[in-house]
Order: structure tokens, then sequence, then C-alpha cells
């Protein structure tokens, strides 16, 4: 019997193991996750607006409830107070990291850190919930403008839901705090901007019109910024995808913007030089104007511009971080890796694969995952002949509590289902979700009790 760990339950931890229990009858897959619960980025990740792609979370489940496959959250993996990578090795005849890219990337310009200038992972963590961030107002507290660098899709996101009104955040999962804070929020300009032009803009089109249906904000886009962007005048020979998106703003730059209260600014060849800071706390951003180099770049104008903001969200991508025990490279954040088989010094580590974002980058959608699982997988199963002639425990969960961890099992997370049920309840609102380290665990402690 193929004993098989996954570290890490969101989209490409529960795709392995889906892969997993499909190609090979005889394996067992423990699904390990440092929180409590399961699902990853699609818990703590997409927005709480967007319930049709956080009903993903339905089929995560029926992988997570497969006969061979068992969910133990709570279970750290490297670092202090965590299972080192080398004991898990020996619990298990093959390990599958999918732990993702956990953090963002920096822009490096000065003042990045003053008090009020955050990465988007940050803020998209408050409002989801994420027990590793404070459950105060500390984010939207006395802010009037906001500046969003990039234009992806998160950068999208984070512009909604800071231009969403609170009724229409209420029927959602979000943690009551973050609700009540964004219910008081005196926020009314919310400037999301980008370096290059629009057709260079990463979101896609149904997120960007999206920007346009909200019912107290309104769209403004200047057009002499759009107009700087040569495939803006003519699209025709752009990628499907982007003509779409260049062809919403157009729309957008040739009427008034709609709705009475907030303003989204989307702004383009501006490039952030400086957060600017007052009385020890964010005050603005310095832009320099950039323009088309010729060659898909741009290039400093020499120009600048003060944008004034009480709070800036760096949306610039994502990036891996190292996991104690294993090779990374920190050049691309990922773990090197040959299909899947983790490479130490060049040489495959047998027993040790990898998958999802900390195995090819931070690209692609939720859907990427699975051909990126499935290679992995295959990897993994054409050595199980090698794999299973090493005597692993039949349970590795005592062996587990001996190394100081504290598995959450699934009656676990069902039980933080029902507490956070319970609480919509109080509150008249639907699920919410439980905002803390205590909370979950003293809800998930209910299930043994």
């Amino acid at each position: 019997m193929l004993r098989v760990a996954v570290v890490g339950s969101g989209p490409s931890g529960c795709y392995t193991a889906q892969s997993l229990v499909q190609l090979d009858p005889d394996v067992l897959v423990d699904v390990l996750d440092r929180l409590p619960c399961p699902y990853g980025l699609v818990r703590y990740g997409v927005a709480p607006d967007h319930e049709k792609i956080k009903s993903l979370q339905n089929s995560l489940r029926a992988v997570l409830e497969h006969e061979r496959v068992r969910f133990l959250g709570g279970v750290r993996i490297g670092g202090p107070g965590g299972v080192p990578a080398e004991r898990l090795r020996e619990l298990y005849h093959a390990v599958v990291y999918c732990v993702g890219a956990a953090t963002d990337r920096h822009l490096g310009i000065p003042g990045e850190e003053l008090p009020g200038s955050w990465s988007a992972t940050e803020f998209v963590s408050w409002y989801s919930a994420h027990p590793d961030v404070p459950a105060g107002d500390g984010f939207v507290r006395d802010v009037r403008s906001a500046v969003v660098i990039g234009v992806g899709n998160v950068a999208v996101d984070v512009t909604r839901i800071l231009a969403r009104a609170a009724a229409e955040l209420s029927p959602t999962d979000m943690p009551q705090g973050a609700l009540t804070a964004l219910a008081a929020s005196r926020v009314r300009d919310i400037h999301m901007v980008g370096r290059r032009g629009p057709s260079q803009a990463r979101f896609t089109t149904k997120e960007l019109r999206e920007l346009g249906t909200l019912p107290d904000a309104g769209v403004v886009v200047d057009p002499a910024e759009l107009a700087r962007d040569p495939g803006y005048a003519d699209p025709s020979a752009l990628p499907a995808a982007q003509r779409r998106n260049v062809e919403v703003l157009r729309g957008w730059a040739d009427a008034p913007p709609a709705g009475s209260g907030r303003r989204i600014r989307l702004r383009f060849f501006l490039r952030p030089v400086e957060v600017l800071g007052a009385d020890g706390r964010v005050a603005g951003v310095r832009f320099e104007r950039t323009a088309p180099d010729g060659h898909g770049g741009v290039t400093g104008t020499g120009r600048y511009e003060d944008v004034e903001a009480q709070l800036v969200l760096r949306s610039v991508g994502y990036r891996g971080v190292p996991l104690e025990g294993l090779p990374f490279d920190a050049v691309t954040g990922t773990v090197p890796h040959l299909a899947g088989r983790v490479l130490r010094g060049g040489v495959v580590a047998p027993g040790e694969y990898v998958a999802g974002w900390i195995k090819r980058g931070p690209t692609g959608v939720i859907g990427s995952n699975r051909p990126c699982a499935k290679e992995t997988v295959t990897s993994l199963l054409e050595d199980a002949a090698v794999l299973v002639r090493r005597d692993v425990p039949d349970d590795a969960v005592d062996t587990l509590r001996a190394a100081g961890a504290e598995p959450v099992g699934w009656p676990g997370w069902q039980a933080i289902e029902r507490a956070e049920a319970e609480l919509g309840a109080s509150l008249g609102r639907g699920v919410v979700k439980l905002p803390d380290w205590e909370a979950l665990l003293r809800a998930a402690g209910a299930a043994g009790a």
C-alpha cells in the first residue's frame, strides 16, 4: 500500500490527491495543512462576493471526503514548532509539496514600509478572515483615498471590495469585523494604477466589467491616458482578451461616470517611485509618467504626479518562499524539479515532489493546477515500485503528535463549519467566517468533546 503525504489543501493539493486515488487503486493519501481549514486560496483568496468561484469548494470537498484521502489540518511542516521535512519524509513513501506562493513581490521603492502601505494579499486575507491577520479596522480607518498598484485580477478584487456598499457584502461570508469596518469606511476615491497601458493589463474582461456594475460607484477613465497606448488606437491586432478590455475602457472613457458615491479611477502609464508619508504614515504615492518604448515595455519621462492616499495596496505578483528542508531557487521563487520530482543539487531526491505554484511559479488560473498535479502524480507513480520498498508507519498521526503537531481531522473541520453557520445565524446573516486561531481551534475542539 503506497502512503503519500500531500502538503497543502488548496486546489493544487486537492487535485494531486484526486489524481493519486484515480490513478492508483491502492494509494492512501494524507492531505496536511498548516491551517485547521481546507481549500487554501479558494477559502482565503477568492473574493467573498465571487460566490460562483467559491463554490469550487464543493468539488474540493469531494476529494477530501474520498475514502482513501484524509485531511489533517493544523500541521505545520518546517520552521519553528513545525514537523521537520526530514521527519515527514520518514513517515510516508512519498511527500508532495503543494505550498503555493505565500508572499507578495515588493515594489522596492522608498516609503513602501510605512504604516498604511500593505500587500494586496494582506488586505485579501483580512476580509477573508485568514487567522494570521488581525481582525480590526486598521486597513480602512481614516482612509479617504486609496491607491491600488497593479492592474491584474487581484487588484480589481481589492478595488471592488473597497467600492462596494456594506449591504452588498452582508450576504457573503466576510467576517463581521471586516464588514463593520468597511461599512464605516470613508473611502471615496480608489485609484487603480498600472505602469503600462490598457492593452498590457492583466485583468480579465469579466472582472473588469464588474467594476462598472457597482450600484454606488462610478468608473473614471482618462481618454488621454488610454490614447498613449498604440494598441488603443487600433485594437484590431490585439489578442481577443486584450481587445475586449480596451473596448470596455473605451466605453467608460466616452461616458460620464455613474453612481453618486465612490469613484474608481483607472490610471495607466504611471510608475510608482515613492510612497509619501506624513506624521509617520502613508499620505500619498509619487508616480513617474511613463511612455511606450516600442518593444512592449515603458520608459520614464521625467514627469511626476503625486496622488493623495491614506491606504496603498500593492498587487504586483506573488512569490514562493523557502520551506525549511527543501531546496529553493531564489531567482524563480520555486523548488527545482524535473516533471515534479524535487532536485537536490541537480539530482532527483527520491520520494519528494512538488505541484502548483511552488513548482511552476504563480501563473495560470485555478484550473491550471489540474494538469500540473497530474504531471507530478504521473512521475510519482512511475517511481512507486521503488518507493514502497521502504517501511513506513501504518498511521502517521501518532508520530505527528509526538513531533508537536495537533492534527485537526475532518470532523474538526465540520465543527468549524457548524460554528460559522451558527455565528452567521446569530448575526442575521448566512455563514460568517471565524476570524482568528483561537475561535477556529475552539470550534474544532468541540468535535472531540
